[in-house]
């Protein structure tokens, strides 16, 4: 299937928006591909044993998507949300894992968020980055969604840079500050 440009996947999602389950049902196959990738970068990071798979994490954030009436402005605000949605889902199942079995869900970070020099990736709890990424997107709202896009979405800088509609250049300076805050935060 070939990959359709942002104005056709806004097109499609501006029609769903206005109640057409046809473009809904038309946009599923093509946004399906680009969510199982993001959803399979980010779990290749968490720790062995999670018991959360690719296919029902995309499943379920695409549940939660068409939930409700989206009111989808364009393509870079409907894989924000998905990002999101992502982040709350593995959060969500972190803290039931923790609960339950007292267990802190690991993930690896290594060129993500620490330092790219730094050769021997550090183990962090997704619930501690959960919290620290609420703190930055209260001093940074732009820079916290850069994370989330990366980090939970695994979208690439050109990815962001053209979901947001920024530059590639802005894109990149904002990840390393980010980045350095956040991983002052944690670590």
């Amino acid at each position: 299937m070939e990959t359709p440009s942002p104005q056709e996947l806004t097109t499609l999602l501006e029609a769903w928006s206005r109640g057409d389950v046809a473009a809904r049902d038309q946009l599923v196959p093509l946004v399906y591909t680009e969510l199982r990738r993001c959803a399979s970068r980010y779990l290749r990071q968490v720790e062995p044993g999670q018991t959360l798979q690719t296919t029902s994490l995309v499943h379920e954030a695409y549940l939660r998507l068409s939930s409700k009436n989206p009111a989808w402005k364009n393509r870079a605000h409907f894989f924000g949300v998905a990002s999101q949605l992502m982040r709350w889902i593995l959060v969500d199942h972190a803290r039931a894992r923790q609960t339950a079995k007292r267990h802190v869900t690991m993930v690896t970070l290594g060129d993500e968020l620490g330092d790219e020099a730094d050769s021997k990736p550090r183990e962090l709890d997704i619930i501690s980055i959960d919290k620290a990424l609420n703190e930055l997107a209260m001093a940074d709202p732009r820079q916290a969604q850069i994370v989330e896009l990366r980090f939970f979405g695994g979208l690439t800088h050109e990815e962001i840079a053209l979901a947001l509609g920024t530059s590639l250049r802005t894109v990149k300076r904002q990840w390393r500050l980010a980045r350095a805050w956040l991983y002052q935060r944690v670590a």
